[in-house]
This record gives C-alpha cells, structure tokens and sequence, in this order.
C-alpha cells in the first residue's frame, strides 16, 4: 500500500511559537500553496483518504476535492500541552531543557513526547495495514510526516528534526 502524506499550508503565527495541536490559522498564500499540492495529487486514484481533525488539513482536504475525507485524531500534530501558543524563547518551564536534550520521550508540561506520537501514529498505520488498500491520502503535519517515515524505516532516529516543508507531499509503502 502506498500511503501519500501531505503536511498542511502554511501557518499564521510568529515565527518560532509552539503550536503544536493548537487550531490556527493559515497564511493568505493558502490557495497558492493548495493549489500546488492539488497539482501534485491530481491523477492518483484513492482508495482512502483521511485528515487531522484540526482545520489548517480539514481545509486542505476540502481545497483539493476531497471534504468527505475521514477525520482521525491519531494524526493530529504532538501536543506541546502549557508550551502551545508562547514562543519558544519565552517558555519558562524547567522541562524545557531536558525536552532540547531528549525531545523523544521528554514531555512538555501537560503535552505528549515525541514518542508519544509516535505511538499514536503507528497504531494509525497497524490498523491501515489490515486493508487491502492500493492508495491512502492522508492531510496531516509535518510530525506525522516524520512519524511515517520513522515507522516505515524511511527515516532513522536522530533525523526527526528534518521536516518537509509546508505542503509537502511524502509517499511511504506499508
């Protein structure tokens, strides 16, 4: 099964603010950056398609045709929990050093580790796996993107912090 995973547009926050699973909003290019990514998936037939509840990849999905697609929470981006919303240089939580030191199984106050979504995302794919799908589109983040290609051993632990960009389309093989 081929499994294509788009990272939603780009977002309307400051530049370096934690937002995490927090519902913002999207850039004016939204429709410049959609249409793109319309044009990338054009042509391929779906079997499934699936979105994060949250609305920067519910209107995604919508853009590009597909406003049925089945909303799931395990492909939500991580929960950065009390951090989401503040910029980076001014959390001022003692766990934030151990998180720059150990992102992977530290927890924000009241968020989730890394490895937390991971979990999640990976009980996502175990459940695909058990149908006979030949297509998946998923409208997702750009941690579920890496969670992805951690699970499918596309991508190596200790190159998480290699994100795709906004509207990126990555394809992994379940």
């Amino acid at each position: 099964m081929k499994v294509y995973i788009v990272r939603h547009t780009s977002v309307d926050v400051p530049f370096g603010t934690c937002y995490g699973q927090t519902d913002v909003p999207l850039k004016s290019s939204f429709e410049e950056e959609a249409r793109a990514v319309k044009s990338e998936i054009d042509g391929v037939r779906f079997d499934k398609v699936y979105t994060s509840p949250l609305s920067r990849c519910v209107k995604l999905a919508e853009y590009c045709g597909f406003a049925d697609a089945v909303r799931d929470e395990r492909i939500k981006e991580i929960c950065l929990g009390d951090w989401e919303m503040k910029l980076f240089t001014e959390i001022d939580d003692p766990k934030l050093k151990d998180w720059y030191e150990d992102y992977m199984n530290t927890r924000p106050t009241n968020g989730e580790s890394f490895m937390d979504q991971l979990k999640r995302v990976s009980a996502f794919f175990d459940e695909l796996k058990q149908h006979d799908y030949a297509n998946v589109l998923l409208f997702a983040h750009g941690g579920v993107q890496i969670c992805a290609e951690l699970y499918t051993g596309k991508m190596k632990e200790g190159e998480e912090f290699d994100v795709h960009p906004y509207g990126s389309v990555i394809t992994v093989e379940l």
